[in-house]
């Protein structure tokens, strides 16, 4: 009888051994970063300019002169084509990723994101903004048109729309209130209404350092909750400067639940079509 029980307790203990070694073979394979996407097929189209308006608040008015490297006028962008990876954090599970992001100035956006382990795609993520509904698609569950993730999804067009910032001059929709020497209030369409963000600015840079909002965080959620969009590094592309770093963060939860890199974006290229699709 002894002996018996001595084998079931080898055969518990090498069960143990192997879950754990898989767990942490799979933790592994979850940190390892993905080859980027191959670059989009069309690039920058010719960019007009605009310039900055004379009546926007100081620390607005401030923003674009810098990011604009003093020139007195900005690229006018139409549409985006946004390429990187990201680091990102979904019910306690972190991992790498990879990402297409597209955008319609102001209008429409698509998501295209693989999560990857080792470097190779697992989990495929297909989220949009159309028309004004909201679709999402993974590999085990879909929804489209709830009203919570509409208002979800508007916020994050927008919040996504300090990749293309002269949106917020160009849509008659939109409009700054000030607020104080760094900070001013950015109130953009939503439906037949308004929604807003309070934005922050950095007082020695002044580039936009937080872009904060009260969101919807599931359909099913009966309140908003604080949402916070983080800018941490930015660079010149294309004669704009843009946040290459940008991380993303509910208030209650601890830390960012996503950060983004930027590795390549394409302006004004013709995303009509392209952005109704899937994938890549």
């Amino acid at each position: 009888m002894a002996t018996v029980r001595r084998k079931g307790l080898r055969v518990v203990v090498i069960g143990v051994v192997l879950v754990v070694g898989l767990i942490g073979l799979v933790w592994v394979g979850f940190q390892v970063k993905p080859r980027p996407f191959d670059a989009f097929a069309e690039r920058t189209a010719a960019l007009d300019t605009i310039p900055i308006p004379d009546d926007l608040p100081a620390p607005v008015a401030r923003f674009y002169a810098v990011i604009t490297d003093g020139t007195g006028v900005v690229p006018v962008v139409d549409s985006a084509v946004l390429t990187g990876r990201a680091d990102l954090r979904i019910n306690g599970i972190s991992f790498q990723a990879r990402f297409r992001f597209t955008h319609e100035a102001g209008v429409n956006y698509r998501h295209y994101i693989e999560g990857t382990c080792f470097g190779q795609p697992l989990l495929k993520v297909n989220e949009r903004y159309v028309d004004g509904i909201s679709r999402m698609e993974l590999p085990w569950a879909s929804s489209a048109d709830e009203p919570q993730i509409n208002q979800a999804a508007n916020l994050g067009l927008w919040a996504e729309s300090m990749w293309l910032p002269s949106v917020f001059l160009t849509d008659p929709r939109v409009r700054w209130e000030p607020i104080d020497a760094n900070t001013a209030r950015l109130i953009v369409p939503f439906e037949e209404g308004e929604d807003e963000f309070t934005v922050y600015f950095d007082a020695e840079t002044g580039l936009i350092t937080e872009m904060v909002a009260l969101r919807y965080k599931e359909a099913d959620s009966a309140a908003k909750t604080e949402w916070i969009v983080r800018a941490t590094g930015w660079a010149m592309y294309h004669g704009v400067l843009i946040p290459v770093i940008s991380e993303a963060e509910w208030d209650d939860e601890n830390g960012p639940w996503a950060v983004f890199y930027i590795e390549d974006a394409v302006y004004n290229a013709d995303v009509s079509d392209y952005i109704r699709q899937k994938g890549l």
